[in-house]
């Protein structure tokens, strides 16, 4: 017997008139296993009380843009949220409130602020990852696992390329990656991370992780791992071209975190690798 669309899981979707906010809204939309309930914006923003479809251009699909997220929340099984650090940590008070899986694919935490995060999972299943897709994944995967292979010889460079309005760096991403590397290599990356390189830097310090970034025109999403030793070279390579892959990641934790109990998680247990 199919499902009832009122049987499937219901979505809320933080930052809906954001880039991703928006791509979040049409792979939700278009999906048989999962149903818009909610959009939510910041206070003040001119889509407050706006029918959502019509706020993207289309016709109404009856979900009212909010800006009061625990509303939302509680007649919701799921929250995505692309917004910014302060805004989530909110968001998962809230989430946790009402019990309802928290995906989080915000970027540019602070240590304290990622501590902060975990009382709210002792109540909701909180899915955090500084990149939802698959590929980046099994990048991480790979980053950890040739770094293990190799001795601090092999200098470990990570150059990622963003769009021009992207206001952190390094990148979630690319953060992610080094710590992939430095728990292969079994070092603390705060303590051996380099970037923003400029001047008269001296030479690079042995076994240290470096960071590059690089900030122009509309790319989505390149990330670069490189080993480089003395007359030879290993790039691991991710290039994104379409920002719907984190949508459909993100679509695919906030399902899978339905059989799941309270806690932290990130893709690699979503993805089972």
């Amino acid at each position: 017997m199919e499902r009832q669309m009122s049987d499937l899981p219901g979505i809320v979707i933080t930052g809906i008139s954001g880039r991703m906010g928006r791509m979040l809204a049409a792979t939700v939309g278009a999906s048989d296993k999962a149903r818009l309930v909610g959009a939510v914006e910041r206070a003040g923003h001119d889509w407050i009380g706006r029918d959502l479809g019509e706020a993207l251009g289309g016709a109404k699909n009856g979900v009212i843009v909010t800006d009061d997220p625990l509303e939302a929340f509680a007649k919701a099984q799921a929250v995505i949220d692309f917004t910014a650090p302060a805004a989530t940590l909110d968001f998962a008070r809230l989430a946790a409130q009402a019990r309802a899986v928290h995906v989080i694919g915000t970027t540019g935490f602070e240590r304290e602020q990622i501590e902060a995060l975990e009382p709210a999972s002792r109540h909701s299943v909180q899915i955090r990852a500084g990149n939802m897709s698959l590929g980046v994944n099994l990048l991480t995967k790979l980053a950890k696992t040739v770094a293990q292979a190799l001795d601090a010889d092999w200098d470990i460079e990570v150059v990622e390329a963003h769009h021009n309005r992207k206001v952190d760096a390094p990148s979630g991403t690319a953060l992610m990656l080094g710590q992939a590397a430095a728990e292969g290599r079994g070092i603390d990356l705060e303590g051996h991370s380099e970037s923003g390189r400029h001047g008269i830097t001296g030479a690079r310090k042995h076994g240290a992780i470096g960071f590059s970034a690089i900030r122009g025109g509309d790319i989505v999403g390149e990330h670069d791992v490189i080993f480089a030793a003395a007359g030879e070279r290993i790039v691991l390579r991710h290039i994104a071209t379409d920002r719907a892959i984190f949508a459909r990641g993100a679509l695919k934790a906030a399902l899978w975190g339905q059989t799941q109990k309270p806690g932290q998680y990130d893709m690699l247990d979503v993805l089972g690798i």
